[in-house]
């Protein structure tokens, strides 16, 4: 038995079965809140508790999993692609809302991090919560924070953002296709990609440009904005 639980077969298959439960419910009830993401972690984190497997043996298939976050959020360029044209008509005002999401962002994160008196390590390990994994636990290392905790936060955002933004736009009655797909991207990377995506081609095309576009500014300006702010944490 214990072979089993190490073998990385075992993680993938209990993860992907537990997506697929997430997946069910949420079409049975279709309602945003019943994200599957969110559900499949919870039902994890019983299974993994109820049994008593540790999170190392489960690991070996997670680690499997977590290798295919580059190339899924590749593919995520494929409906931008399609839709390349608008960019290109759009481009000034979606690069300017992209850098200003990004640098309210990260201000935010640091000025609500300082009002709940949170230590300087674990405000740089937030500052990349909306920018995809693979590049938010690169940020969080560089910045002197933890990669462990910068999932968690850039996880947590997602789910959020993919379960709050829709509900934001109906009652901000924003309509416009590619504000909708920069505001979800911007916020909540592939998994408020996802969503967009759900929504329409234009919103799904729009958000996975922002990813790839707000992930190289982040970098670029976090360390900055932290140098700025840091200050306020001595």
């Amino acid at each position: 038995m214990n072979d089993i639980i190490t073998s990385p077969v075992f993680g993938v298959l209990i993860s992907i079965i537990a997506y697929e439960i997430g997946a069910l419910i949420k079409q049975k009830l279709k309602l945003s809140i019943f994200n599957p993401l969110l559900i499949a972690i919870i039902i994890l984190i019983i299974f993994l508790f109820k049994f008593n497997i540790k999170y190392d043996d489960y690991n070996n298939g997670g680690q499997v999993i977590s290798f295919f976050l580059a190339p899924a959020t590749v593919a995520l360029a494929l409906p931008l692609y399609k839709k390349f044209s608008l960019f290109k008509e759009n481009a000034l005002p979606i690069l300017a809302g992209i850098l200003g999401g990004d640098v309210l962002g990260i201000i935010s994160v640091i000025a609500l991090s300082k009002l709940f008196n949170l230590s300087g390590e674990l405000t740089k390990s937030l500052i990349p919560k909306s920018i995809t994994t693979p590049i938010g636990m690169a940020l969080a290392k560089q910045l002197g924070g933890l990669p462990s905790i910068a999932v968690v936060a850039i996880i947590i955002t997602g789910i959020l953002g993919s379960i709050i933004g829709p509900f934001l736009y109906k009652i901000l009655k924003i309509n416009d296709k590619v504000a909708m797909g920069i505001a979800m991207g911007c916020a909540s990377h592939a998994v408020g990609t996802a969503k967009a995506m759900e929504i329409g081609e234009i919103e799904g095309a729009m958000s996975s440009l922002t990813i790839a576009i707000s992930g190289i500014i982040t970098v670029l300006i976090a360390p900055i904005l932290w140098n700025l702010f840091s200050a306020f944490f001595n």
